[in-house]
């Protein structure tokens, strides 16, 4: 059985933000829980202090490099959760994140949290997300 998504969204303003309230997901085979993804590179250092746009452009690509291991992609997103230590920043470079999901057909149910702290001092987002297969 294919999966099946069908979005839930009693209220229209979150799916023009580019997520659905909530996903009702059958026959899927594989479930990938992605621990948070930050503006890291390869070997763990943080990368981009100061620069929360490029941070959140690596903490995306992070992400799908996870994804594309697991052979998926941003479109098998069923949740994501994007922690940030500066939410009137984030919102303001907000459309990256959201095009990259308009760009895969994906519209995740998606919470945005503001924190004091991420792990590594300098780094200022972090995306934890599920996806299905």
């Amino acid at each position: 059985m294919a999966m099946q998504r069908t979005a839930i969204n009693p209220v229209t303003w979150s799916s023009e933000m580019g997520f659905n309230q909530g996903e009702v997901v059958s026959g899927h085979t594989r479930t990938l829980y992605i621990s948070g993804q930050t503006a890291t590179n390869p070997h763990g250092a943080p990368q981009h202090d100061g620069d929360l746009a490029a941070q959140l452009t690596l903490s995306l690509a992070n992400l799908e490099s996870v994804l594309t291991e697991a052979d998926m992609t941003l479109t098998n997103l069923i949740r994501l959760t994007i922690y940030t230590t500066d939410v009137d920043q984030l919102l303001r470079h907000y459309g990256l994140l959201a095009a990259h999901l308009a760009a895969a057909k994906s519209a995740p149910p998606t919470t945005l949290l503001g924190v004091t702290r991420l792990a590594l001092p300098t780094l200022q987002i972090e995306l934890e997300a599920t996806a299905v297969a």
